[in-house]
C-alpha cells in the first residue's frame, strides 16, 4: 500500500499513473482542501473533485479539471443577475457541490460524503480529505489578503504575494484514517504539486507533519520545479516572491526534516549533489507527464523504488 499527498492538476498526474497500476485497497490519497471555498452557500473543494472527476474518467481533458462537456447555463443566469461570476462552475459540478453541502448539512463528515463520490464516480483509490474542518488558505498580497481561489482564478495569479495563512488549521485534525494510511504505507509520496499551496495546508495540519517525521516508511517528493519553471501553476513565482530561489533544491529544503528520496528531472541532473548534500537520497529521472503512458511510466519508476 502507498499513501500519495497531492493537490491540483500535476498532483493528479501521477495518482492517475498510480491508479493504473495498483488496487484501490493499495492507493491512498491525501487530497489537499485549503483550496476549499464556500460561493453560494456551497462548499466547493476543487482539488477533491479534480481527482475524483480523473480517476472517474470525467474530467475534462483540455484543463484537467472540471468535468467534460459540461455547460455553463447556470452560470451565465448568474452573470445575468449581476452576482459573481469569476468562478467557472459547470452545471453538471454544480451538482457536485450542491449535493456534498446537502449532506453536510445532514450531519455526514467530509470525509464520508468524498467516500460516497468515489464509489459513486469509480474511482480506483480511497481518497481522504487532509481534515474534515473547513480550512480555507488565504494569501497576503500587494492587493491585499485574498483566497486562494480568488488569487488563482479571479486575479490570475498577478498579485506579489508575502506570506500565506493556512486559516483554522491549528484547530484542524487529519481526517480519520490518515494516521493509520501513513504508518501502515510501504511509501509515502508527496506529488508534483505546488508546495506552498497544495502540500503546504496538508503539511498544515496538526499531526501530518509530524506522522511524516516519525514514520519509517521511506517518504518521496516528486519535483514540482524543471529547469527553473513550474510545469503547471505558479509554484516559479511564488518561490521568487516568498525568497527562496526557483529550483528543486529549494522544494527539497521545504521538506528536508521528513524527506527520505528526492525525485529530480533529468533536464537537473546537475543538482543531484547539492540535494544529496541535504542527506538525501536522489532519483534522476523524466519528470514530466504529457500523456497517461508518461504518467503511469513515472509510477511504475517509482514503485521500482520501493
Amino acid at each position: 500500500m502507498i499513501v500519495a499527498l497531492a493537490g491540483g492538476v500535476g498532483g493528479t498526474k501521477l495518482v492517475l499513473g498510480f491508479s493504473r497500476l495498483l488496487s484501490r485497497d493499495q492507493l491512498t490519497v491525501i487530497g489537499n482542501t485549503g483550496d476549499d471555498l464556500e460561493m453560494f452557500g456551497l462548499r466547493i473543494c476543487p482539488d477533491l473533485d479534480t481527482i475524483a472527476y480523473t480517476l472517474g474518467g470525467q474530467v475534462n481533458p483540455e484543463t484537467g479539471w472540471g468535468i467534460e462537456q459540461d455547460t455553463f447555463a447556470c452560470l451565465k443566469a448568474l452573470q445575468q443577475l449581476g452576482a459573481p461570476s469569476w468562478f467557472n462552475l459547470g452545471d453538471r459540478d454544480l451538482a457536485t457541490h450542491l449535493w456534498r453541502t446537502s449532506l453536510l448539512q445532514q450531519g455526514h463528515s467530509l470525509t464520508q460524503i468524498t467516500e460516497k463520490m468515489c464509489q459513486m464516480l469509480e474511482a480506483n483509490c480511497r481518497l481522504l480529505p487532509m481534515t474534515d474542518s473547513y480550512t480555507p488558505t488565504y494569501l497576503v498580497t500587494d492587493q491585499g489578503e485574498l483566497h486562494l481561489q480568488e488569487y488563482l482564478i479571479r486575479e490570475k495569479c498577478r498579485p506579489v504575494v508575502r506570506d500565506l495563512r493556512y486559516v483554522d488549521t491549528e484547530t484542524a485534525a487529519p481526517a480519520p484514517g490518515t494516521s493509520e494510511a501513513i504508518l501502515k504505507a510501504e511509501g509515502v509520496f508527496l506529488c508534483p504539486s505546488n508546495p506552498f499551496i497544495s502540500i503546504g495546508p496538508i503539511l498544515a495540519v496538526p499531526g501530518i507533519r509530524e506522522l511524516l517525521v516519525q514514520t519509517d516508511t521511506p517518504v518521496f517528493a516528486i519535483t514540482p520545479i524543471v529547469n527553473h519553471r513550474a510545469l503547471k501553476g505558479p509554484a516559479a513565482k511564488m518561490l521568487e516572491e516568498l525568497g527562496h530561489p526557483v529550483s528543486p533544491v529549494a522544494v527539497a529544503k521545504l521538506y528536508q526534516d521528513f524527506l527520505d528520496v528526492f525525485v529530480l528531472d533529468e533536464q537537473d541532473a546537475q543538482l543531484r549533489k547539492e540535494i544529496e548534500a541535504l542527506d538525501l537520497k536522489v532519483i534522476v529521472t523524466n519528470t514530466i507527464m504529457n500523456d497517461d503512458q508518461e504518467k503511469v511510466h513515472l509510477a511504475e519508476i517509482l514503485l521500482e523504488m520501493l
